[in-house]
């Protein structure tokens, strides 16, 4: 008899200020519980945020899927970028962190992606075909492709090299307040950052988050662009939903093997 499919999974979301939890109902991606923040702690190490972990799945008292987001690139389950966070996190297995301490593999994506891959099922992307990207302006600028549902993991466009720049260090919503610029300077901005991926990539949306996408009337009219684009809509619960849907899908999956030649770093003492 076919085992009955999922209806919840845990949702888990990694920041370099704050660690928050909820379970996340699957069919409507809707939070089932109130959502649980623990700050990171401030050594921001593999030895000092596992434990947290341990107490955010503790806390639900959960026993199925946990999904869990990361601030930086995460390849078959390791880590290889960390910017915010302990430089012993990279090259860290982070599903063989992880698992021992809440009793199973979670599954284990970045920040943007988990984010970009919550707005294609619940959010402003839905039932939208072919390519979308997504691009949260902040401190930097993250992304996530999606095609026809599907999520192409670890994109880093936000560091597209545009005339003879890192694409964040002039689009990202941190140039605007550092340059001071008014919206149609930092509109001219981002049009032409945009400009390029439209180029790259003919996308069929475009979906912006971060927290200057709740002023998007004051920009968005303004960008000379081609492609459809829309403020995303779920806000801070974008990657816990992300994360829990993608581990109801993929945690069951066989892991795959790491590439030749590649081992990873083996999970901390905890602190």
């Amino acid at each position: 008899m076919a085992a009955a499919p999922l209806t919840s999974a845990l949702g888990i979301d990694i920041g370099g200020s704050g660690m928050k939890a909820a379970p996340i109902d699957l069919a409507t991606g809707t939070l089932i519980a109130p959502r649980l923040r623990i700050e990171t702690p401030i050594s921001a190490s593999p030895a000092a945020m596992v434990p947290v972990i341990a107490r955010l799945v503790e806390h639900f008292a959960w026993e199925g899927p946990v999904g869990i987001t990361f601030p930086g690139v995460v390849r078959q389950g390791t880590v290889l970028t960390a910017a915010n966070l302990h430089e012993d996190w990279i090259g860290l297995d982070a599903v063989a962190a992880f698992g021992p301490v809440i009793g199973r593999d979670p599954v284990v994506v970045n920040d943007a992606d988990a984010a970009g891959f919550a707005e294609s099922r619940f959010g402003a992307a839905r039932d939208v075909p072919g390519v979308v990207l997504m691009f949260t302006l902040g401190t930097g600028i993250g992304t996530a492709l999606i095609n026809n549902g599907q999520l192409v993991p670890n994109t880093e466009f936000g560091h597209l090299i545009v005339d003879g720049y890192d694409a964040e260090s002039r689009a990202a919503a941190s140039a605007r307040d550092r340059e001071a610029l008014g919206w149609k300077d930092y509109s001219t901005r981002l049009s032409r950052y945009l400009n390029e991926l439209e180029r790259l990539l003919w996308p069929d949306l475009f979906v912006v988050g971060g927290g200057i996408s709740e002023k998007f009337d004051k920009f968005g009219p303004r960008l000379t662009i081609s492609t459809p684009i829309v403020p995303a809509t779920l806000k801070n619960q974008a990657g816990i939903v992300g994360a829990a849907v993608l581990a109801a899908e993929r945690a069951a999956e066989p892991a795959p093997e790491h590439p030749p030649g590649h081992t990873p770093k083996q999970a901390p003492e905890h602190a």
